[in-house]
């Protein structure tokens, strides 16, 4: 049975034109994000993660530029929605929250004026009303909103902070919630009750979920579906189970060996060699040969396409048979 697409993203590149040249921190990416199911996107910092959800939104901050591509959500391509359409979009159909987004709350101001002010920004209702779907929420992802609503930001921890901002998110009832690293500078007990949150919310409010992570261990609780991005490029991308057991692009093997087992010795925890490279000088061919122990000659040359390797299982990688064989694994 086919899924049903929520967004359509196809041939996505995202420049930022700087004085020593030109980055490309989104490469040509194409990438469907179902309806109703939670798809994490996982890779290095400097991966073009961040900056492909900022396309999204068509939030991409200066100097980069959207160059080419198209985002089609239920249809309609976001690229060219007007300004006004582009307000409406955001919030009402898409929210973000972002990366240490607990910053984003206005220090001098109590958080249930900060709800109003959200709701009203892009709908009119009373604010008993306003209120009532906040307290809603709140109590959703577990906190108490009395309490809540009297506080300022800094008499909140940073776990119920990113709580409030999943609150936030979720104020206009939007068709998609993106969430850019929502447990970084957590500790790990708190990390895993904010992903406890996120899996209750998908499971009973069947929201679609678009995760960001550079931990490719803690997105498997949740996400149904994950790519794999390096240096820009979307280089693995499939079923959630089949990535994990069955891994078919070396980095994307890489960067879960290193991850830290619960059930194994740190020392069978094995970092990825080498370093990300230079968006501003990429290598020739694939650009993760350089730190690929499988790599040949036409590795170095050319740059792999997106190929099919499974059902809805797709990789960039010239010696994929390599990896299946379980040589990295």
């Amino acid at each position: 049975m086919m899924e049903e697409n929520l967004v359509e993203i196809r041939n996505l590149s995202v420049e930022f034109k700087l004085k020593r040249g030109t980055i490309r921190a989104v490469d040509n990416v194409s990438l469907d994000i179902p309806k109703g199911k939670v798809t994490a996107l996982v890779g290095e910092s400097g991966s073009g993660k961040s900056t492909l959800a900022s396309a999204i939104l068509k939030m991409v901050s200066s100097p980069g530029v959207i160059s080419n591509g198209s985002i089609n959500m239920n249809g309609e391509n976001i690229l060219k929605m007007k300004q006004r359409a582009l307000q409406q979009y955001r919030w009402s159909n898409v929210s973000m929250v972002f990366q240490a987004a607990q910053n984003s709350l206005n220090p001098v101001v109590k958080i249930k004026e900060q709800f109003i002010e959200t709701y009203l920004a892009h709908k009119k209702a009373p604010e008993k009303e306003i209120l009532a779907k906040a307290a809603q929420l709140l109590e959703y992802v577990r906190l108490e909103p009395k309490r809540v609503f009297e506080s300022y930001p800094h008499e909140l921890s940073g776990g119920m902070k990113q709580r409030v901002m999943i609150a936030f998110s979720l104020l206009l009832d939007p068709d998609l919630v993106i969430l850019d690293e929502p447990t970084t500078a957590l500790d790990v007990i708190t990390q895993d009750y904010i992903f406890d949150i996120l899996l209750k919310i998908h499971e009973e409010l069947a929201i679609t979920m678009l995760l960001l992570s550079h931990d490719i261990s803690v997105v498997a609780k949740v996400a149904d579906r994950i790519g794999v991005m390096y240096a820009g490029k979307l280089v693995e991308v499939g079923d959630i189970f089949e990535i994990f057991t069955n891994s078919k692009h070396p980095y994307t093997a890489g960067l879960i060996k290193a991850a830290p087992s619960l059930l194994e010795d740190l020392e069978h925890t094995v970092p990825i060699g080498g370093s990300p490279p230079d968006l501003l000088n990429l290598p020739s061919g694939c650009a993760f040969h350089p730190r690929c122990q499988f790599a040949k000659d036409i590795c170095k040359q050319v740059t792999p396409p997106m190929e099919d390797v499974g059902e809805n299982h797709l990789t960039a990688c010239h010696l994929h048979h390599a990896v299946e064989m379980g040589s990295v694994n």
